[in-house]
């Protein structure tokens, strides 16, 4: 999405627009030209290449809608989500079916179509006001009088032009006041066309509910999958702890007590030691258990909330981390054990790779949000794609239909944010 927003007050939501409408006009260009490339691969459906051509065609258009939807997105404050079913990767005539039998597909095709029409009466014409405003001052100021001087007829709406201000005054004023007019008008209604061009788009470009249906149903079974995924992996992690660590201690304390026992009469001395070092490996044993269940679920979890949570994870952190909190309540347990758990692995990544001297971790709920962020002032370069883990984290949180955004310019900062909805109990 681009990174301009729509902007609530001042004079600067007025302004952008004409700015906006042309750039979106601008965009038009290249979304033409792929509507002819995907126009010239339908029509050759019949010679058989166009089973093959037709996919790529298509994917270029949805990758420039895409680019629009952001666009529209981000300027009139009107959520315009990708609305294509998924394409299977199977053969070319399996690829071509799907994306066929996809509504959005023609839904595109009828937008191109008819979108340089609804374009020119709302998202453009807050631009073509404002320039047929400046148009009049120009003429009034001095092309009025150049193009008298060369025996020119020149008419501005129903005002017809005799010169410029220096000549007739009167005449080039009128025609100022009419520029003024123009540009003011356009300036004034812009916002509210450009509101009108986001609903047209949304009707459009904006998934149907029965794409939106399918693509729910998709994203619940790919998180559902990794739900059970996760889950089978921390069960054999949790049973690995348990072979390897507390488990083998207390057989061995069973047998140290088994020969204390045998001891104790013949050799008083020799129980007393085996006795100690049992001792001691209860000791360690119960510390291991107490890890093992700190990382299922942590106590200070279940009885402080996320929050302090967090800020107990910042305590054992080998960075000094600032913790800010802003939870007037608390979530349910299974997003608070998902936040938790995001947060323990990012840090763990920062600690890792990032070089960082210092951490900033942000808490707060916002618009039935839970919102995290988490800033460090490292060498940047993070990727979704790397080996960073972050791809998992982004995985599990999907379970709660959460998102995670990341900020990684090479040099830093690194910015990594986490929204799951909830609503928040009383504390």
């Amino acid at each position: 999405m681009s990174g301009d927003v729509v902007l609530k007050s001042g004079i600067g939501r007025y302004t952008a627009v004409p700015w906006r409408g042309l750039r979106l006009w601008l965009l038009s260009f290249p979304l033409l030209f792929a509507s002819v490339a995907v126009m010239v691969a339908f029509s050759l459906v019949g010679a058989g290449i166009g089973i093959f051509l037709v996919p790529p065609a298509v994917m270029m258009l949805r990758s420039l809608l895409d680019t629009h939807r952001g666009l529209v997105s981000g300027w009139t404050g009107r959520r315009v989500d990708r609305p294509y079913l998924p394409v299977p990767e199977g053969s070319p005539m399996q690829r071509f079916s799907a994306i066929i039998q996809d509504p959005a597909t023609w839904r595109d095709m009828a937008f191109l179509l008819l979108d340089p029409i609804v374009a020119a009466f709302t998202a453009s014409l807050s631009f073509l006001l404002f320039l047929y405003g400046v148009y009049g001052w120009v003429l009034a100021a001095f092309v009025g009088r150049i193009i008298k001087e060369h025996g020119g007829n020149e008419w501005y709406t129903f005002v017809p032009l005799q010169g410029s201000f220096s000549d007739h005054p009167v005449n080039a004023g009128l025609i100022a006041g009419l520029g003024t007019a123009y540009a003011l008008t356009g300036l004034y209604f812009g916002p509210r066309l450009m509101d009108a061009y986001g609903r047209w788009t949304q009707s459009l470009l904006g998934p149907t509910e029965k794409s939106r249906l399918a693509l729910r149903v998709q994203h619940l079974s790919e998180t559902r999958a990794d739900a059970v995924d996760a889950s089978a992996r921390e069960l054999r992690r949790i049973e690995r702890d348990l072979h390897d660590g507390a488990q083998a201690r207390l057989v061995a304390m069973g047998m140290s007590l088994g020969a204390i026992e045998h001891l104790l009469d013949r050799d008083p001395e020799r129980a007393r030691i085996l006795l100690a070092e049992t001792r001691e490996s209860s000791a360690k044993a119960l510390r291991e258990l107490r890890d093992l269940v700190r990382g299922i679920h942590p106590p200070v979890l279940a009885d402080r909330g996320v929050g302090d949570a967090v800020k107990a994870l910042a305590l054992d952190h080998p960075l000094p981390v600032e913790v800010a909190v802003d939870l007037p309540g608390r979530p349910d347990a299974p997003v608070e054990s998902a936040a938790y758990f995001a947060v323990s692995e990012i840090l763990t990544n920062v600690a890792k790779h990032s070089g960082a001297r210092r951490v900033w971790v942000d808490v707060r709920h916002e618009a039935g949000m839970l919102r995290i962020s988490v800033t460090d002032d490292g060498q940047g370069g993070a990727s979704l794609d790397g080996g960073t883990g972050l791809r998992g984290i982004e995985r599990r949180i999907g379970t709660f239909d959460g998102v995670l955004a990341l900020s990684s310019p090479p040099g830093g900062p690194t910015i990594v944010t986490l929204e799951l909805p909830c609503e928040l109990l009383s504390s």
